[in-house]
């Protein structure tokens, strides 16, 4: 079967940066599983995926546009440390959800001055191409459930994963 819209996909990947750094691997732990065509997946990998079938391979560069968008500077403020309300100790790395014209947003701090934050709104691999190697494991149709419910079911259901679809965790 070919990956085609709604196909539920296994497979392995390893992704690198721009630089060839290893960012992240699945081939060493539980394989990835998506529902094709439902957004679940950066679009220029999905495209890549799309029309592949069961035991292919393949590498792929992704256009920081197709990945996680370009890098917009607009999106890097300096924020009066007073917006932090009672959080203490803020340092480079904390992750917070702001309040911005576009709704909420999660943002890093990436510096701290005297009376300032510095904040970033980019994803971390914005204006970046990515490098994924990728081994499809499997590809079936998606069911009903997994469609209503946004993913693919491990055997067992949704129990299985610490969660059911009645507003409770």
């Amino acid at each position: 079967m070919k990956i085609t819209q709604h196909s539920a996909v296994t497979l392995h990947y390893r992704l690198t940066d721009d630089q060839g750094r290893l960012l992240e691997s699945s081939f060493d732990a539980e394989p990835m599983q998506y529902i094709h065509g439902t957004e679940n997946l950066i679009p220029g990998l999905e495209a890549a995926l799309d029309g592949k079938a069961k035991g292919d391979t393949l590498d792929v560069t992704i256009a920081a546009a197709e990945a996680y968008g370009e890098y917009h500077e607009g999106l890097r403020q300096e924020v009066p440390v007073e917006a932090f309300g009672d959080i203490e100790d803020i340092v480079p790395g904390m992750r917070f959800i702001a309040e911005t014209e576009m709704g909420q947003r999660p943002v890093q701090v990436l510096e701290v001055k005297d009376d300032l934050v510095v904040v970033d709104g980019n994803h971390p691999l914005a204006g970046q191409a990515l490098s994924f190697s990728l081994e499809i494991i499997d590809v079936r149709e998606a069911s009903a459930d997994e469609l209503a419910h946004g993913h693919v079911h491990a055997p067992g259901g949704c129990g299985s994963h610490g969660h059911d679809h009645d507003g409770h965790e």
